[in-house]
């Protein structure tokens, strides 16, 4: 059985940005937020049909995608909104979880569907404080979720070559046509 060298300092040297990040957490809210896609206006919780060959997708307990699709919604629409979306509207949900200990005998939040599963994931983000790297991308016609890596948090969009260059583009033009 190989032995895993134990990592006392986990600093390295500062590059100017936070690395790219392969953590599972951050992953699936990701995708779970960005299930709908305002541009190409497709829905991946549109029917049961689409909403469980999502979970299959992440390895997720597909479990009663039916039963559960309007809980989903309910929990993107939250979890966007959190995030910072403005079209997005706030309901209460309650989503099962546990307490337990991990594999590590620490205290864990154990999920018993799913949605657990994703909820669990929002709530060890915010937990150690990269929620507030989560945003959603301000263009009307994007509303993409990502990651903001930037050392300071001050990235706006979800890319400037593409939503960040048109809406410079738009406000120049109508600076220029005011004048």
């Amino acid at each position: 059985m190989p032995v895993a060298p134990v990592l006392r300092n986990r600093r390295t040297a500062y590059d100017g940005y936070v690395t790219e990040s392969t953590d599972v957490d951050v992953e699936l809210v990701l995708a779970f937020l960005n299930t709908v896609d305002v541009e190409t206006g497709t829905d991946d919780l549109r029917d049961p049909a689409a909403y469980g060959a999502w979970l299959r997708e992440r390895g997720l307990p597909a479990g009663h995608p039916g039963a559960e699709l309007a809980a989903a919604r309910r929990l993107r629409a939250g979890l966007r909104a959190a995030a910072g979306d403005p079209d997005s509207g706030r309901e209460p949900l309650t989503v099962p979880v546990r307490m337990g200990l991990d594999a590590a005998g620490r205290p864990a939040l154990l999920a018993t569907d799913a949605l657990g599963t994703i909820a669990a994931a929002a709530v060890a983000l915010t937990g150690d404080g990269r929620w507030d790297r989560l945003k959603i991308c301000p263009a009307d016609d994007c509303r993409w979720a990502f990651y903001d890596r930037s050392k300071n948090r001050s990235r706006h969009w979800c890319s400037m070559a593409e939503c960040g260059g048109r809406s410079k583009s738009r406000a120049f033009r109508a600076r220029r046509r005011t004048r």
